[in-house]
């Protein structure tokens, strides 16, 4: 096995791109940076707009181009609560990161989160879903909103509804928060499951990476960890909290470690050896290893896919693409399959580029963790 800790990555170079720098170009930006234009000369990805056009054009429309609001569900700011905490526990000496320090972490981070968005409270105030009321099975457009039962389970788990047994009255509020905490501190049980982070000691976490392919695509996002072997190994570590059932977003999930793995390959010239999904729920690891061929096929996808949003924004063309994932979707009231009209298309569609200061995936950070996250 592979001991991973930060060093210094020994580069293997990535096939040259139209405008990449020339000899004697910008310096580069040093090790654990990546290059990037100040802004966008052209259009530009992430790896959650580029899975939301894959999954849906028709979302990817709602989410970019409209930009429509979407409440986050108490499953969803579970995950992000959980996110942070293992961020913090990070900044602990290494023999500090046990399970007792990361429990002790979550009151404060949950502080933290519910200063910063102080209407997320509303998701412990009102009734949560009935518990006796057995979760509804995936419904087809003609019979109205669809709603995946492991989305209404995980719900129920994330809002404490177990926790209102027997509980007086005025304190369900109070009684559902502790649950809710309860449960961030059992995920975090699951992680400590699989990784000892007492061993580790991540690269970078929390981290913008980017770089340009084709001739101006730009490609960034944010990934939760890069560890780096002392012989130059990178492994990306990403971590999966909801409720989700695998099938209904790992393929997602390794679109999004497969676009990471292509962006440090071209930014930095080194292909990840593992792109690593934790699973805190389930307390397990998929490991994928990717080569370079793959990632040049990936990078040809992803050229494409640009392409046909271009088209799309054009045409004003974004259709619905049903699959099980609308059992998890926001906008099922405004989508055609659900008998729904989408609003007009604005006649000064905002940009979809990413500009510098404006990142999709830092824009709504609850909503990270779903499986149209």
């Amino acid at each position: 096995m592979t001991a991973f800790s930060p060093t210094a990555a020994q580069p293997v170079s990535p096939p040259p791109q139209p405008g990449d720098p020339a000899p004697g170009d910008a310096p580069d930006p040093g090790p654990g940076r990546s290059r990037r234009p100040e802004t966008p000369a052209g259009p530009s990805l992430s790896p959650s707009r580029a899975a939301d056009f894959k999954t849906c054009p028709l979302l990817f429309r709602f989410r970019t181009v409209d930009k429509l609001p979407e409440t986050p569900s108490a499953d969803q700011v579970r995950g992000t609560l959980v996110h942070a905490v293992l961020e913090r526990l990070f900044d602990l000496p290494a023999a500090e990161r046990t399970p007792e320090s990361a429990a002790a972490l979550v009151a404060p981070e949950w502080d933290r989160l519910i200063t910063a968005e102080p209407a997320l409270a509303v998701l412990f105030n009102g009734e949560p879903p009935a518990q006796d009321r057995p979760a509804p099975a995936p419904r087809r457009a003609d019979s109205g909103a669809m709603r995946d039962p492991a989305a209404v389970e995980a719900e129920i788990d994330a809002t404490g509804q177990a926790a209102l047994i027997d509980v007086p009255a005025g304190e369900e509020e109070a009684a559902r928060i502790a649950a809710f905490l309860a449960g961030a501190t059992d995920l975090l049980a699951g992680y400590f499951a699989v990784e000892d982070p007492r061993r580790l000691q991540p690269a970078e976490r929390e981290t913008l990476i980017s770089t340009t392919i084709g001739d101006e695509l730009l490609l960034r996002g944010y990934i939760d960890r890069l560890d780096v072997s002392p012989a130059g190994d990178l492994r990306v570590v990403d971590y999966k909290t909801g409720g989700a059932p695998r099938e209904a977003f790992e393929g997602r999930a390794l679109f999004q470690l497969k676009f990471y793995a292509l962006v440090l390959w071209r930014a930095r010239g080194v292909v990840p050896r593992a792109l690593r999904l934790l699973y805190l729920k389930d307390a397990e690891a998929l490991d994928y290893s990717p080569d370079p061929g793959e990632l040049e096929r990936f990078e040809r996808t992803l050229i494409a896919l640009s392409h046909a949003i271009e088209r799309a924004k054009r045409d004003r063309d974004f259709r619905p693409k049903p699959s099980r994932l609308c059992g998890w979707c926001s906008h099922q009231s405004l989508c055609p399959e659900f008998g729904g009209t989408p609003p007009p298309f604005p006649e000064s569609a905002p940009a979809v580029d990413v500009t510098a200061d404006q990142e999709p995936d830092r824009v709504g950070t609850v909503l990270r963790d779903g499986p149209l996250g």
